[in-house]
């Protein structure tokens, strides 16, 4: 019968979910682990999709959709009270045939099942256990490695083991002399479980038994006396200390990347080099499982062969690794696909009919006729045809692209606007990243006009690191938190500049047209703007509360490059302004428009003074403190 027909808690293992009440899963991200640098949040790619090591579950349970095999109903040990009548109701799942049935509905009779005191709702149900199956013969046994949620996992920091049986106290040290007064050893030619078992040195196991039928009850196995055999007793900690240091261990295995090139002639050398006998926390023959091999064994070989095992705070072995010097800390990996615009003149040019025989307008037609259709338009038409689609790909017909007031920004989107190219884009009030805003940037080498207005200055940072050689127009209005310190950084030319070059160009040499309306400006940024920014013919300081006369001043000055290039000052709201500044603006010839509104310290009557006389030729007054000219 396979598993799909036996209901949903046959066959196939259940994939289990945290329990949400641990430590680990209480606990944030390290950031630090291999799969937290996976992680998107931490600059990774994402494509792992695990949680990070340390929030790896110690207890996973059941997810609230399993049923039981038999009844078909879910667990129901919260309607009563007794114990056993508890663990009757409860669903249990089989660790060798992932059944999950309730022990009150299996009629064995006096069978008994294994508990495993580890995971919750776990055990080796009673027919398994009268059957002699183990976990070797399911290979989905307690020695498989499971994720937190329930996935396998081969590798070491993709789960934990399902049960896992403490591991054997350290043996005792060799003698050289002769053997103390006793009787001697009996050579049993049993297998290696069962000459353990005799000799004593069968370790402690957590597991429990439980009868089948209706006389159910938990039974202790008794441990067995390891101070004949074993010398002096090791006190052992708790399982879940116990299980909590091997976990923290494991963690710090798994930062070291093991050295694998090294022969087995180099392993023998630093065997022999780091000592010839193991301390008595150290047991030479522990396989991966924490069980001894029998001598002679492979894994014996192989710890001789410079692998020595490890037990955090136990002396107990877990893993076998090699120990050798950490190697450095791997640099950030990078996302590797790289998103590029299509060719300009993309096959075919001819429109293909469905009868085989080619339209008779050309590619250079159609494009013509695409260039009268808006974004939405040119979107239907890309959904006609495979070769619309990749026409209307064509820069001409995207020369702006307007994103603003979205919330989020997607991955689609933004190949999207890589792909078309434009010569303007609008990403004002969005929620852009400071990643996303340096990815696109690199991919649009001719864009002309970038407006960034109502974004936060994390993600505007990254404009200091961004090559912009075409751009003129940046807004950068309404920003939060910008001042003098974050201005400089944006205007002083990058810091690492080539060797031996003596040209120190800002990176807004080329803008011609600067909005910093709403910023917390003073003269010293207006300095650094005169410096780095020579080239400007629109400037916009409105609503900027430092600006005032002195700043007038500087604008105007005779050392100043804006004085021969303004054509657009706007400088509405700024309320320090007084009648003490009008005269200055008659320095600048190529004046055009003057925008003075809701500058409380600025009488009409000035204004109208200033528009009569004007720079060469007078102004005309629209508004109310608004001079225009016409050019």
């Amino acid at each position: 019968m396979s598993s799909s027909s036996r209901g949903p808690g046959a066959g196939a293992r259940r994939r289990r979910t945290r329990c949400r009440r641990c430590r680990a899963c209480v606990r944030t991200e390290c950031g630090d682990c291999h799969f937290c640098r996976d992680m998107k949040k931490f600059g990774g790619p994402g494509r792992m999709k695990q949680s990070c090591l340390l929030r790896q579950c110690t207890a996973p349970v059941l997810p609230h959709t399993a049923v039981c095999l038999l009844c078909g109903e879910a667990g129901k040990e919260d309607t009563v009270e007794g114990e056993e009548e508890k663990f009757g109701l409860s669903l249990m799942e089989c660790t060798i045939c992932n059944e999950i049935v309730h022990p009150g509905c299996l009629k064995m009779g006096k069978a008994e099942g294994v508990i495993n005191a580890e995971i919750p709702n776990c055990w080796e149900c009673p027919r398994c256990t009268q059957e002699g199956r183990t976990s070797k013969d399911s290979g989905e046994g307690p020695g498989r490695r499971r994720a937190d949620n329930g996935e396998e996992g081969a590798s070491l920091g993709s789960g934990w083991k399902l049960t896992e049986e403490p591991p054997l106290p350290p043996p005792p040290p060799r003698r050289k002399g002769p053997l103390p007064a006793g009787p001697p050893q009996e050579d049993v030619t049993g297998p290696p479980k069962r000459k353990e078992r005799e000799a004593g040195n069968e370790p402690p196991t957590p597991r429990k038994k439980v009868k089948g039928g209706r006389e159910r009850h938990l039974k202790k196995k008794p441990k067995p006396s390891l101070a004949s055999t074993e010398g002096p007793a090791v006190p052992s900690p708790s399982p879940q200390r116990e299980k909590l240091e091997r976990f923290k261990r494991m963690c710090q295995l798994l930062e070291r990347v093991p050295d694998t090139s090294s022969s087995s002639s180099d392993s023998d050398s630093d065997s022999d080099s780091s000592g010839t006998s193991l301390s008595e926390d150290e047991a030479p023959g522990e396989a991966r499982n924490g069980r001894r091999p029998a001598r002679g064994s492979s894994g014996e070989k192989e710890n001789r062969g410079g692998r020595r095992a490890v037990r955090p705070g136990s002396g107990g072995p877990l893993l076998s690794w090699p120990l050798g010097p950490a190697p450095p800390p791997r640099p950030p990996q990078l996302e590797r696909h790289v998103v590029r615009p299509p060719p300009r003149s993309p096959e075919p040019d001819t429109l293909p009919l469905a009868a085989g025989s080619d339209h008779p307008l050309p590619r250079a037609a159609w494009l013509r006729v695409f260039q009268h259709l808006g974004p939405r338009e040119l979107c239907v038409c890309m959904r006609v045809c495979r070769t619309w689609s990749r026409w209307c790909y064509d820069k001409r017909l995207w020369p702006r692209m307007d994103l603003s007031r979205r919330k989020s920004l997607t991955p689609p989107m933004l190949s999207g606007v890589v792909r078309r190219q434009p010569r303007a884009l609008d990403l004002s009030w969005t929620g852009v990243s400071k990643k996303q805003l340096m990815w696109l940037l690199n991919r649009l080498q001719g864009l002309q006009e970038l407006v960034l207005s109502g974004c936060s200055w994390l993600s505007v940072s990254a404009l200091g690191s961004a090559p912009l050689p075409a751009l003129r127009l940046l807004d950068l209005r309404w920003i939060e938190d910008v001042k003098d310190s974050q201005l400089r950084e944006l205007l002083l030319p990058p810091s690492d500049t080539k060797p031996g070059q003596t040209e120190s160009r800002g990176r807004l040499q080329g803008v011609a047209e600067l909005r910093l309306a709403g910023l917390e400006l003073t003269d010293a940024s207006l300095r650094l703007l005169l410096r780095h920014a020579p080239q400007l013919s629109a400037l916009d300081l409105s609503h900027c509360a430092h600006v005032g006369d002195p700043s007038v001043h500087l604008l105007t000055a005779p050392t100043s490059p804006l004085r021969e290039t303004l054509v657009h000052l706007n400088l509405a709201g700024c309320h320090r302004l007084t009648d003490h500044c009008l005269p200055l603006f008659r320095r600048c010839p190529r004046l055009r428009r003057l925008d003075l509104r809701s500058c409380r310290q600025l009488s009409p009557e000035a204004c109208a003074r200033l528009a009569a006389a004007g720079p060469p030729g007078p102004f005309r007054c629209p508004e109310e403190k608004l001079l225009l000219k016409d050019s």
